[in-house]
């Protein structure tokens, strides 16, 4: 998908399809994090701290659990 950027006063803006908020679960309510690497501008919805140790807590069980067959895939 490619845009442009709007002009909004001082400011540009980048307008994202309806589809798009839908597919993504953002809102005009979502605090949104905006993150660059100097080449590439990442827009991630902010996640509350509960969530992340939800995930980060199920990534360890998987790497607990299923260690072997990783190494074996990654060969």
């Amino acid at each position: 998908m490619e845009k442009r950027l709007t002009r909004t006063g001082n400011s540009l803006a980048l307008v994202l399809d309806r589809e798009l908020l839908d597919r993504t679960g953002i809102s005009a309510d979502t605090l949104l994090e905006v993150s660059t690497d100097g080449d590439v501008i990442v827009i991630t919805p902010k996640r509350s701290k509960t969530r992340a140790e939800k995930l980060r807590d199920a990534m360890e069980h998987a790497d607990e659990r299923y260690a072997g067959v990783f190494k074996r895939l990654a060969k």
